[in-house]
């Protein structure tokens, strides 16, 4: 049969096979495909001040949220090194110790998940670990911590993990949190917790993120998506091969029109 577009969910290297594939086509098709996305999240300090236990118990949810099984999940958050942010690493810690093992999708999606842990377990700190359980394509919930200077230098750390992990990332200076942002590569959404003056400090931030990522969430969750008029489920590559599109809201009918 005919293809006429392609539509993709999973990783960055079967995306590029894809890409790859339909190139040598004579006839050019589109590809609508979702690569791998981090979802970068941003506690600013007096967000963190006013709501440190309700943001490590949302961010915890969000992290286990379909078994980390989103497009959206997590899978780093930025907060400042001191008294605060280390009660925040507690409190979520303390979430993340109790959270039992649940099923993945698939053998192969959690032996995926293994490795990108195998990784985050040699280069960086385990802050947390769930609680484990013998049965087959069981996950078990982490979360690692690193300073802001080792997240800077180790590419890998900016990699997708599928699954129900995560990474804080401490920094001490404004100047580091905007370098960090300016550096990182496109993804499906930013989350950024903050009152208003964290944003009338942070103004900088939110104008690189505009240009890193399809959706900024402002004191929400990355895992939420609401099927509506504004919705924006896309982003740069190499979250998405088409930057111009959505999946979700209204403007996804332009896939097929």
């Amino acid at each position: 049969p005919m293809i006429k577009a392609v539509g993709f969910t999973g990783s960055l290297r079967g995306g590029k096979a894809i890409m790859e594939y339909v190139q040598t086509r004579e006839e050019p098709i589109p590809v609508f495909a979702e690569m791998g996305s981090i979802n970068p999240v941003f506690i600013l300090p007096e967000a963190m001040k006013e709501r440190t236990e309700a943001i490590a118990t949302g961010l915890a949810g969000s992290i286990n949220l379909g078994v980390g099984q989103f497009c959206t999940n997590p899978g780093i958050a930025f907060i400042q090194d001191d008294d605060q942010g280390k009660e925040f690493s507690n409190l979520l810690a303390a979430k993340i110790n109790e959270t039992p093992a649940t099923t993945m999708l698939t053998a192969g999606i959690k032996s995926a998940y293994d490795s990108g842990l195998g990784y985050l377990h040699s280069h960086a700190e385990s802050l947390a670990k769930g609680l484990e359980e013998d049965s087959a394509n069981q996950a078990v919930s982490n979360v690692f911590q690193t300073s802001i200077d080792n997240f800077l230098t180790d590419e890998g750390l900016s990699e997708e993990v599928f699954g129900p992990a995560s990474v804080l990332v401490s920094y001490t200076r404004k100047e580091d949190l905007l370098k960090a942002a300016r550096e990182l590569s496109g993804h499906l959404t930013a989350t950024v917790h903050a009152t208003e003056a964290d944003i009338a400090e942070h103004q900088e931030l939110f104008e690189i993120l505009t240009q890193k990522v399809g959706r900024v969430v402002l004191n929400g969750f990355p895992t939420g998506v609401e099927v509506c008029p504004s919705m924006v489920h896309g982003g740069p590559y190499p979250a998405t091969s088409a930057p111009q599109s959505t999946s979700v809201g209204t403007n996804a009918i332009k896939r097929f029109v």
